[in-house]
């Protein structure tokens, strides 16, 4: 059985929480949740107003964390989810969340990433000679971290499927499910 790891925390988008691990459990794989802490996290709901020069948030739904990251034992899992929203912002901070990542990509495994997410992949070092996309206005980021933005609604590099954020969705787990099927 497909067994896949999502790590998240406070303020991750809940759309881009919930929708993967709905879609990913349809098919009959376990996903776990590790956040900083075995607890429930919040996760927030980003919008779009009209006359509003960037997106708002709002309190999303809580979800409770199957695990702390420091608990993650890497090897258990076939494949990683990184859900966008302010999460990564601060995850991206923790050695840990950089080095289990690290492990999944350089491992081959693969790793789907949306939104704000890259800012993890950034500062684990593993942009430089990718192709991603994400949330657009972190397309500098991606540049100054070795690696090229396109935007458009998924990119798929190797074993790393990215998105620009919960509207793409739909098309980010879609070319997500195939990669892991094709591995058996």
């Amino acid at each position: 059985m497909v067994k896949i790891l999502m790590i998240a925390g406070d303020a991750a988008e809940a759309l881009e929480v919930f929708y993967p691990k709905a879609r990913l459990e349809e098919e009959g794989w376990t996903v776990e949740i590790a956040a900083p802490e075995r607890r429930a996290i919040q996760t927030v709901v980003h919008d779009f107003e009209p006359g509003f020069g960037t997106y708002t948030e709002k309190r999303g739904y809580r979800l409770e964390a199957d695990l702390a990251i420091e608990a993650i034992e890497a090897g258990r899992y076939d494949a990683l989810v990184l859900p966008g929203g302010r999460a990564p912002e601060y995850l991206r901070n923790l050695d840990r969340v950089l080095d289990v990542t690290r492990r999944f990509l350089e491992g081959g495994k693969p790793i789907a990433a949306t939104c704000h997410a890259p800012l993890i992949l950034a500062a684990a070092g593993l942009i430089k000679g990718r192709i991603l996309t994400c949330y657009p206005e972190l397309a500098r980021d991606v540049r100054a971290a070795g690696g090229e933005f396109v935007d458009r609604e998924v990119v798929v590099d190797g074993n790393l499927v990215t998105a620009r954020a919960w509207p793409d969705n739909g098309p980010w787990m879609r070319e997500f499910v195939k990669l892991l099927k094709s591995r058996g």
